[in-house]
């Protein structure tokens, strides 16, 4: 079984989560009492949240590169990033991490085409509804319409 490195702890609630589901997929894949292989680096929320806030997207993605090495250095054979938002900084943790990423946005897009949509709509963070990053591979990587709400209509 390979072992999963889990960049967590944005925030810890959605890291548990994480854990939760895929220990549990592993459970009914596997039977018995098995669970998942994982490393998690949980990093503090609040230094998380200023980074994004103040759009110091080379800091954030150096705080990720920083917890993807030390699970690669623990042993990880890939990465999860545990939260939709800070995949904005994923192909710069791929390139300095050298492990491959289970992509969040991959992973919906692959969902959606399986489903036969070609036309969704999205809603998350400010982040993720109001930056590319998220609408934009999913258009450019499985040519899916990606619709959001107006500024106003966002909370």
């Amino acid at each position: 079984m390979k072992v999963i490195g889990l960049i967590g702890g944005m925030s810890w609630s959605s890291s548990l989560e994480y854990y939760r589901l895929i220990n549990q997929l592993v459970a009914e894949k596997l039977g018995g009492l098995h669970s998942a292989r994982i490393i998690l680096y949980s990093l503090d929320f609040d230094e998380i949240e200023r980074v994004q806030r103040e759009a110091r997207w080379d800091d954030a993605a150096a705080i990720l590169i920083e917890a993807g090495i030390a699970l690669k250095q623990a042993g990880a054979d890939f990465l999860v990033i545990c939260t939709n938002t800070m995949h904005k900084v994923a192909d710069a943790v791929v390139d300095k991490v050298g492990l491959p990423l289970l992509d969040i946005i991959d992973a919906t897009g692959n969902a959606i085409m399986e489903q036969g949509l070609h036309r969704v709509g999205l809603v998350g963070t400010r982040f993720v509804m109001g930056e590319e990053f998220y609408r934009g591979r999913l258009q450019k990587h499985l040519g899916i319409e990606v619709l959001v709400p107006g500024e106003e209509e966002q909370a």
